[in-house]
């Protein structure tokens, strides 16, 4: 089957390689040419322009965006609708504020064009382990593009069946859903990201604590020099609390125990907000999510070891490149 992929940085790029590794067609477009070239080399088509890739490509068509959030996805979602026709699918793949998926798909519709948003998660890794996905949109479109999701998504691999799942939906277990009408796919991949805000704080909180154990406030006998890379490694054997962002954690320990090489500096890319706005408009509680938000809020005052942890944790899955000082302020002031 062929596809467009509009944005080949991290995960763009990666999508398009791993959709042609399982022998469908890749059209794809990223305003950076040396991006476009690099696929090329690879086996995808390239085009010069959005106008182009749609030409390029077979009826219906399908056009996966995969673009930072915000206005340049916007104008790419409003320029494909333009060129696109009825029975066309855009997807967007990255993290769109999921009521701005419910605006798109109904001005869309209009035209016959159908919209689906997929929450992707498996950052710079993905290419190997797959991307796990939640998807949004109407049922026909969903189908259509199953194929794709299909290849794109980690298979059952080697993780053992869940009890009582047996006449349940596969497509969980290979790793995607659809989770509802447009929207729900982001919504799901917004609340995940909360959760990941609670998990990564978690970690990053506690390895805090057994790092200053041997505090000199602390009486004499109380005191314990730990060896954090050795307790990060064996938690990941068996413990109750192991976890792929464990893992990560583990890794970053060993190469550098002080985590010198991280700002400590930690971003939040919205996603975190997002789903502290929805528990707020839901009335849920979500104390844990709400307190790893600020926490990213007040490491961008004073960087400690914990705060380093979750700028690798961040680097480990994500490719996440934390700003310095220096930048953080300036970014302030323009605020």
């Amino acid at each position: 089957m062929q596809i467009g992929v509009v944005g080949l940085g991290r995960m763009g790029g990666n999508i398009a390689r791993r959709l042609m590794r399982a022998g469908h067609r890749a059209f794809v477009f990223d305003s950076n040419a040396k991006a476009r070239a690099a696929l090329a080399q690879e086996g995808a088509t390239q085009a010069d322009s959005l106008a182009e890739l749609v030409r390029a490509l077979d009826k219906p068509r399908a056009v996966w965006v995969m673009l930072p959030a915000g206005e340049i996805t916007e104008e790419t979602v409003q320029r494909l609708g333009e060129l696109l026709e009825a029975d066309d699918t855009i997807i967007d793949g990255g993290n769109t504020f999921y009521k701005d998926d419910i605006r798109r798909a109904k001005a869309l519709k209009e035209k016959g064009v159908l919209y689906v948003d997929c929450g992707t998660s498996g950052g710079v890794w993905g290419l190997e382990r797959g991307y796990c996905m939640m998807i949004g949109g109407p049922e026909n479109a969903v189908e259509r593009l199953d194929p794709f999701f299909a290849a794109l998504a980690p298979g059952v691999g080697e993780i053992a069946r869940t009890p009582g799942r047996d006449s349940a939906d596969t497509r969980a277990e290979r790793g995607y859903i659809h989770a509802g009408p447009a929207g729900a796919g982001h919504f799901v991949k917004m609340v995940h990201n909360g959760v990941e805000y609670g998990l990564m704080q978690a970690y990053a909180e506690g390895f805090d604590i057994l790092r200053t154990k041997d505090s000199s406030e602390l009486p004499e006998d109380e005191r314990f020099a730990l060896n954090i890379p050795d307790i990060a490694e064996v938690w990941r054997r068996g413990s109750v609390i192991s976890s792929w962002l464990l893992d990560l954690s583990a890794a970053a320990l060993a190469k550098d125990p002080e985590l010198q090489g991280f700002s400590g500096f930690v971003e939040d890319s919205g996603e975190g907000r997002w789903t502290i706005e929805a528990a707020i408009e839901q009335a849920t509680p979500a104390e844990v999510l709400s307190s790893a938000l600020y926490a990213r809020f007040r490491s961008r005052r004073g960087h400690g070891f914990g705060d380093r942890l979750l700028s690798a944790m961040r680097f480990g899955f994500g490719g996440h490149v934390e700003k310095k000082e220096a930048d953080a302020s300036s970014r302030d002031a323009a605020e």
